[in-house]
């Protein structure tokens, strides 16, 4: 008895810190996701602020649209099960990964550099470089010889190293530091000089070497073995971040842990089994991963209905500009045509014969399939709809202002060939891009006034007042 009513008691605190603010086709929404989306998409920076009674109608028509999309079974799409799936791991993936994961990379990384630095340690020289190309004739590498052999002797003769690396040595970014190079273990330089560096002993100078990229005098500086992991420990875990390792340790370990349940799992199995586990301690993750999921949604059934529709609905199109035509007047004539440069006064009447029985959008092949059709480019066109301001030349020949045109090189002769329009478009495809948009607008008003009519919404107003204009999520109160 006392376990039935405990269990009463915390169904009722549940409902009480987080309440149902909505039911959108029966499905009940809480106050907690509507407070997420509410504040992620009014949050500091947003221009269309929402109150929250406004931002309850847009999420009433969002939601809406994700059933839609449910009864549509767009969910069941293998596209779509694909893309949220990689959405919904790049949120979980990085929270599988513990400190004592990170910890066990950086020792790995430690243990594979020692391993591959291997028992000769690392090194310290610096060198002095007489260049001679390999490819050079004997003279050029004779030439090097002497002079390297006149150095080699003025450093037996006392002469300090740095001083004289940074005055005559031909390995600029070197001769800088006298000469110094950092550290390296063996298979950083060519075989000639890496045999006689490391032969070398702290303090020792070695003879001529003569490699590839000429000749060298090397001056051990130092002989180390690396230092001790706790040494490099921040260094490693710097590194890990900056090249994004943790998405290969979260990686690893999800192989690991499909491996470990030995059969009874599949890594997408795992990944879902994960984000239920994860969302059920952490309402943000919770709500992410349900936008995500929701967004693809509505995203796919927007285009279909209304964005991708408007824009193939050619007829649609053009009837809805016809109707509104008065919408896409312009406050000062535009110019439907061309600006064009030839190199012949006998091209400017070929060009306009090309393209006057053709409509407006068949101009550009047409003209490039007559006059640069061979890679050879005869002529120079801009094409489109000008107001004053847009082209020089039609601003002179058409517009008649009196303004600068700049000739192209080549091309002298100059010519327009159009029409003015005065009052505005006189098709559609004029303003297409506006028409788009606002055909879409229309489409997307009707699309929602249906889905009104056909699911049924209920609004705890009593809840909605509760939200805070400036609302936090659950997890952060």
């Amino acid at each position: 008895m006392l376990f039935a009513v405990l269990l009463m008691s915390a169904a009722a605190s549940a409902q009480t810190t987080d309440p149902v603010i909505m039911k959108v086709n029966g499905e009940p929404v809480l106050k907690s996701e509507f407070e997420y989306s509410y504040n992620k998409n009014n949050s500091e920076g947003v221009i269309d602020k929402k109150t929250v009674r406004e931002y309850v109608d847009l999420f009433v028509n969002y939601k809406l649209k994700v059933a839609a999309a449910l009864d549509a079974k767009f969910d069941t799409l293998q596209s779509f099960k694909d893309e949220f799936a990689m959405y919904r791991d790049q949120q979980v993936k990085p929270m599988l990964v513990t400190d004592e994961d990170v910890e066990a990379e950086a020792r790995n990384i430690y243990d594979q550099t020692v391993q591959q630095i291997g028992p000769d340690g690392l090194i310290q020289t610096a060198h002095i470089l007489i260049r001679a190309d390999q490819q050079a004739p004997q003279e050029e590498w004779d030439a090097a010889k002497v002079r390297i052999d006149s150095i080699y002797q003025a450093l037996k003769g006392g002469a300090d190293f740095a001083e004289l690396a940074t005055k005559v040595s031909q390995d600029p970014g070197s001769a800088r530091q006298g000469g110094l190079l950092p550290f390296v273990q063996r298979g950083q330089f060519v075989k000639e000089f890496e045999d006689a560096a490391f032969a070398l002993q702290p303090g020792e100078m070695s003879g001529i070497v003569q490699s590839p990229f000429g000749y060298h005098i090397i001056l051990m500086k130092e002989r180390k073995m690396l230092e001790p992991f706790e040494f490099h420990h921040d260094n490693i875990l710097r590194f890990i971040e900056q090249r994004n390792l943790r998405d290969q340790i979260a990686d690893q370990k999800v192989k690991q842990m499909v491996e470990q349940s030995n059969g009874s799992l599949t890594e997408a199995q795992l990944m879902e089994q994960k984000a239920d586990e994860l969302s059920a301690k952490d309402s943000d993750l919770k709500n992410l991963i349900r936008e995500y999921h929701d967004g693809l949604l509505l995203y796919e059934i927007s285009n279909r209905l209304v964005w991708d529709k408007a824009s193939k609905d050619e007829a649609g199109l053009a009837n809805y500009f016809k109707k509104n035509k008065k919408k896409y007047a312009w406050d000062e004539p535009r110019y439907k045509g061309m600006a064009y440069h030839v190199k012949e006064q006998s091209q400017v009447k070929a060009v306009a014969d090309c393209v006057k029985k053709l409509s407006f959008d068949q101009w550009a092949e047409a003209l490039r399939t007559t006059f640069n059709g061979d890679s050879v480019i005869r002529i120079r066109v801009e094409k489109g709809i000008f107001k004053k301001g847009d082209n020089a030349l039609i601003d002179s020949l058409v517009f008649k202002k009196d303004t600068t045109v700049t000739h192209l090189k080549d091309y002298p002769i100059d010519a327009v060939y159009g029409k003015l329009l005065k009052k505005g478009p006189e098709d559609y495809t004029d303003v297409r891009g506006l028409v788009v948009a606002d055909y879409q607008e229309q489409l997307e008003k009707e699309w929602v006034a249906d889905l009104r009519r056909k699911y049924p919404v209920e609004i705890d107003e009593e809840v909605v007042k509760t939200v805070s204009e400036n609302a936090s999520s659950l997890s952060d109160k």
